[in-house]
This record gives structure tokens, C-alpha cells and sequence, in this order.
């Protein structure tokens, strides 16, 4: 199948794909959904059975898989998490720094891995955005870490938290440009409608 994009001029290209950025997770999973794109993660259990899980791809994943969509017209394959770093059972309650972090036992209601998680980083380990795009990068690359580990990630990738505002995260992007005025509402929704409509267009 020719790539979408063909239809569009270069101009017409490079504005859709910035205008993406502004598109929110409800108008993207509506685009992905009619299409069969995925974005909700699977799960394999040791039984062998895969499940979906109510986890979803962040939304630089999602959009990644658009834009491959619309250059080969190609529908690429959901994450799923491998059974090796599924558990059924819960966390120990109090585990060690050599204890493994599988798939969702990173939790809130998991108090005894977040304490241990401060006790390893001096107390300064924050349940935030920062440790749950972390985890999730580990678990989709079918690695579940030491606590250790994952505390030292933790540490590093918190210091360099700029590092995550990807041209996708729209307003956070914009706000570190100073780009984000009073009116970045209004601005979202006219790209957002704007980038829907080219979608319409040539798909």
C-alpha cells in the first residue's frame, strides 16, 4: 500500500505531523480505534493466555504508530508484556533491594516496594510521572529490574526529567517555550481540528 502521505505537499506533511502533537488521547484513540491501531498493552500470563491489561501506550508510542500508519500504510503489532516478568501473585511486603520489579507491582497499593524504593535513594524517591514512564519502559522492553536498579534509574532519569517532554506532550513542550498563553486551549482544539480533517483527507 503507497504511503498516505504522498497525497500531501512537503509543507502539507510537516504541518500535520506538528499539528498531531496537539491532538488529546480521546481524538487519537477515536482516529486508532476505526483503524485497528493499537494502544491498549497485552499481557502474557504463564498459563500462556494473553490478555488486555488496563494499562495504554503513552501517547509518544501511540502517535509513532500513527505516523508509521500513514507512511506504509501498515497496522504494526500492541505492546505485550512478556510472561517471564508476569506475576499473578503480589509483591512481598517487604522486598529487598535484589527483588525484582514485575509487570503492575508497581502500585500504589504496593506500599512495601515504594518504601523501599525511598529507602534506596535516601528518601528522596517520588511516586510521579517520572517512575511510571520509567517502570513502563522497562516492562515493555520485557525487563523487570532490581529494585536497585530501578531506584538508580530513577535517580539519573529524574535528574534529566527534561529529557521526557517529547514534541508530543503539546502543551508541556509549549509551556517550556513559553508558548502557552492564555488562549493554548482555543490554539490546541484549532490544530487538533485542523490535523483531524488532513487525516480525513487522505485516509
Amino acid at each position: 500500500m503507497p504511503s498516505l502521505l504522498s497525497q500531501l505537499t512537503k509543507g502539507e506533511r510537516a504541518r500535520l505531523l506538528e499539528e498531531m502533537n496537539y491532538l488529546n488521547l480521546a481524538e487519537i484513540r477515536g482516529f486508532c480505534s476505526a483503524r485497528g491501531i493499537p494502544y491498549k498493552i497485552l499481557a502474557e500470563h504463564p498459563s500462556g493466555k494473553v490478555m488486555i491489561t488496563k494499562d495504554t501506550d503513552r501517547k509518544p508510542i501511540v502517535l509513532a504508530r500513527i505516523r508509521d500508519y500513514l507512511a506504509t500504510g501498515k497496522v504494526g503489532p500492541p505492546t505485550c508484556i512478556p510472561a517471564k516478568i508476569v506475576r499473578d501473585d503480589p509483591p512481598p511486603a517487604r522486598p529487598g533491594p535484589h527483588d525484582r520489579l514485575y509487570y503492575r507491582w508497581y502500585a500504589k497499593e504496593h506500599s512495601g516496594i515504594l518504601r523501599s524504593l525511598r529507602e534506596l535513594t535516601a528518601g528522596r524517591f517520588r511516586d510521579g510521572a517520572v517512575a511510571r514512564v520509567l517502570v513502563m519502559e522497562f516492562w515493555t522492553l520485557g525487563k523487570a529490574p532490581r529494585l536497585a536498579d530501578f531506584a538508580r534509574a530513577w535517580t539519573n532519569a529524574n535528574a534529566n526529567r527534561d529529557l521526557l517532554l517529547t514534541a508530543e506532550y503539546a502543551h508541556l513542550t509549549d509551556l517550556q517555550h513559553k508558548q502557552a498563553g492564555s488562549d493554548w486551549k482555543s490554539r490546541r482544539i484549532a490544530k487538533a481540528k485542523s490535523a483531524l480533517q488532513t487525516l480525513a483527507r487522505i485516509v
